[in-house]
């Protein structure tokens, strides 16, 4: 049978490792996709050294390959928004099928492009959007196809987990662990993207898509970075049992739909706080299965190329055996009569437990307002930690409350910053018992 012929934009650390999968891997992926799929093209804009492109056409135009008509599938893996939005629908309305890494762009402008593939009855395929070489967007828009889905936990952001991972194991501020990240190559020179959640919220974005059945919605997720957590807060987490964690969350709940990135107090004996370094991990709560966990390398050169090659079988399949119905975008059937509508909740309204800690003038009646504020609220306290004053004659205090509504959480911490005895804002951080996976 006639290959498959890709063209491969970007050559970068992803596009290196997928170029060097599926020509190392060449005769094992023909033998599984049932014809042989060979690289016709390559853009880059500055050549991988350790890629050999020997015999193969390359340009700096990613355009020429989304133009070329000796290309089946386009590869985009040049990352950003604006250049590859318009690259992926140049591809597709030359009739391409289209491979992605690029979770942005699937979170931020998947909707349109799914709408465009449809009507040009082409793939689109994002499996190394998320979680790089963990396969969790098959497992759940088809191996838990019979499930509702309940929630979605998931570390999905390596970066973040290596950092908070080395702050509570050795004890360490978040500068000088973001620094080392930075020098080995974890954290970009620019880190905002990771450590102040926003590749996580364009990761969950598109798993709570799928799991749900609702449109993309990644301006509606709440998302909150992991750069004012300390090492004391580590620490006190550890005293009261828990680890910290930078946690994307989706929820289904009778309002609508909690979607929210933030650092998270979870047991110490869940999976999910076992997951360290670099590593990625998701938890799925399905209704008929229970509790599943993915687990692996979430970034990486072959890892996520990996994945890419993935979907390329998966392409490669379609062309072979040209059948007229495919596994959905995102897991539901259509592009809009079976989309749902459940509301994304403002996260005001969510319902969580808290971690306080704030600093108190070492004076009696302190910690009594401070209780009185959170009783008139509504919030219950679990646990109270209060240490020894510091040399400036400040007590710090550490709370652990119940579950409660975050509109009465803010208004209590914004009482409670208010009072004269308390030396500058609090430190609030969510917690997730995530008792279902006992």
């Amino acid at each position: 049978m006639k290959p498959v012929r890709v063209g491969l934009c970007g050559l970068g650390t992803v596009g290196g490792g997928t170029f060097n999968v599926l020509t190392r891997n060449a005769d094992d992926i023909a033998r599984r996709a049932g014809r042989p799929i060979v690289i016709e093209q390559v853009a880059y804009r500055s050549l991988n050294p350790d890629c050999d492109i020997t015999g193969i056409k390359t340009t700096q135009d990613v355009f020429e390959v989304a133009n070329n008509p000796d290309v089946d599938v386009l590869v985009e893996l040049i990352g950003g928004y604006d250049v590859a939005r318009e690259l992926v629908l140049t591809a597709i309305e030359n009739g391409k099928h289209v491979v992605t890494a690029n979770k942005a762009l699937i979170a931020v402008y998947g909707n349109e492009i799914f709408q465009a593939a449809h009507k040009k009855g082409v793939i689109v395929a994002f499996e190394a959007a998320v979680a790089g070489g963990i396969p969790v967007i098959k497992s759940l828009r088809e191996g838990l196809g019979a499930n509702r889905i309940e929630w979605v936990a998931g570390i999905i952001n390596g970066t973040g987990n290596y950092i908070l991972t080395h702050m509570r194991d050795e004890g360490r501020a978040f500068e000088d662990v973001l620094a080392e990240a930075q020098a080995l190559g974890y954290a970009e020179s620019d880190p905002t993207f990771d450590v102040e959640g926003i590749d996580a919220a364009h990761k969950l974005t598109i798993l709570a898509s799928i799991a749900y059945g609702v449109p993309l919605q990644f301006e509606k997720a709440y998302t909150e970075g992991i750069s004012r957590v300390t090492a004391e807060d580590v620490e006190q987490a550890d005293n009261l049992g828990y680890v910290i964690k930078h946690l994307g969350i989706s929820k289904r709940t009778e309002a609508g739909l909690e979607l929210r990135v933030h650092p998270t107090l979870i047991p110490k004996e869940r999976l999910l706080a076992n997951v360290h370094g670099v590593k990625n991990a998701i938890a799925v709560m399905g209704d008929a299965v229970g509790p599943t966990l993915y687990y692996g390398a979430g970034a990486g050169a072959e890892p996520t190329a990996s994945a890419v090659v993935a979907d390329l079988l998966d392409v490669a399949r379609d062309i072979t055996t040209a059948h007229h119905y495919r596994v959905p975008y995102l897991a539901f059937s259509g592009i809009d009569e079976d989309v749902s509508q459940l509301p994304i909740m403002p996260m005001e309204d969510i319902v969580t437990a808290y971690y306080l800690r704030l600093l108190a003038v070492d004076r009696p009646g302190v910690l009594a307002r401070v209780a009185t504020i959170l009783s008139e609220q509504g919030i219950s306290i679990e646990a109270l930690i209060q240490k020894e004053a510091t040399e400036g004659e400040l007590v710090p205090i550490i709370l652990l409350t119940h579950r409660t509504r975050e509109k009465q959480m803010n208004e209590a911490i914004r009482l409670i910053e208010s009072l004269a005895d308390i030396a500058g804002p609090l430190t609030r951080i969510r917690v997730e018992s995530l008792d279902e996976q006992e």
